[in-house]
């Protein structure tokens, strides 16, 4: 069994992979290098058995998202290759630097508590600033909102070293996240009913409630481009981030009678947000955020069966940000994570 396989999910992204791969294999540390592809229609896996003789190639039957795609690609490597003690999976869209998963490394191994970890995320177009995806370490609010040390909605920090230090988190980003193989595993991964965005969210959540813990490591620092599968304006992005919100929320919150007035007042919120769209003219994410509502309400009786299957699984309590982003944000006007949670 290797120690850690790197393993990039690819959908018709040649592009990337020409510009980022080289950096990836340069600094795998001798381990394996993995490219999965989601039945890409451009000439990603050809580019690749031609161009990168190294990498192990699986070809997937169909484009099953991030959560399916990774479910599947890690379920054949652990049957097909022997697994791994550690998966490391960065977008496609990530470019790595010298030394990135050695500081990772070296924390999965001193705390075997620590089932989830993430580098710091950098903007790969203004490289000073945090990235939207992950920054340094994610945490959700009471609501099932969520925010970043290093970004909170859409204010962007300098990375000035502040957040250079390890520190537990409530989750770690998708872009670039290490997961302890025997965990993820044992969880089934990823729920598939995601496809894309928040999938690792409702994970770390579902973990934290195993007993065990997510980290970010501030010693490790990777650029991420964004968007580079579904660009941040397109509907389709809105319409997954407000549905598989309201999925992660009931899915997860305690067993108590406050489930429905937060699931209540999110649908009122998700709506006045929806006015933002409606300013500019988007119309076009305005019936997103619809849809995703109405998409919730569908699969409420399936959201039930995982609601009560988690409720008798997992018993550790989970700590939520117990303030509002929302209100800290738009009415205190507290930008920063430092403003806001006062750390």
């Amino acid at each position: 069994m290797d120690t850690l396989a790197i393993v990039i999910l690819n959908y018709n992204g040649q592009p990337f992979l020409a510009k980022f791969l080289p950096a990836v294999l340069a600094n795998a540390d001798g381990h394996p290098v993995y490219v999965a592809d989601s039945a890409s229609v451009d000439s990603s896996v050809s580019f690749l058995k031609a161009t990168f003789p190294t990498v192990r190639v699986i070809e997937l039957p169909r484009n099953d998202g991030y959560a399916g795609g990774y479910n599947l690609a890690l379920d054949y490597i652990r049957t097909h290759y022997g697994g791994a003690t550690y998966y490391a999976l960065p977008n496609s869209d990530i470019e790595v630097t010298p030394g990135w998963l050695s500081p990772v490394l070296a924390l999965l191994n001193a705390n075997p508590q620590i089932a989830a970890c993430q580098p710091k995320i950098r903007s790969y177009s203004q490289r000073d600033l945090f990235e939207h995806a992950g920054a340094a370490g994610g945490f959700v609010d009471w609501l099932g909102y969520v925010f970043c040390r290093g970004r909170v909605f859409a204010t962007f920090e300098t990375d000035n070293g502040q957040y250079d230090d390890n520190r537990r988190v409530f989750w770690a980003t998708g872009a670039c996240l290490f997961v302890r193989a025997e965990v993820f595993h044992q969880t089934g991964g990823f729920d598939a009913s995601f496809f894309a965005h928040m999938e690792e969210i409702d994970w770390c959540w579902r973990i934290q409630r195993l007993g065990y813990e997510v980290w970010a490591c501030g010693q490790s620092t990777v650029y991420h481009v964004g968007g580079g599968t579904l660009h941040k304006s397109n509907p389709h992005k809105t319409y997954l981030n407000y549905r598989n919100s309201l999925f992660m929320l009931y899915k997860n919150w305690p067993a108590d009678n406050w489930l429905w007035p937060k699931i209540l007042l999110r649908l009122v919120l998700d709506g006045l947000s929806s006015l933002l769209f409606l300013k500019v003219g988007q119309w076009r994410d305005v019936w997103a955020i619809l849809r995703a509502h109405f998409a919730f309400y569908g699969q409420l009786p399936r959201l039930y069966r995982q609601r009560r299957l988690l409720q008798t699984q997992q018993t550790t309590k989970v700590h939520l940000y117990p303030r509002s982003i929302v209100w800290q944000y738009f009415a205190e006007g507290k930008k920063t994570f430092k403003e806001i949670c006062n750390v």
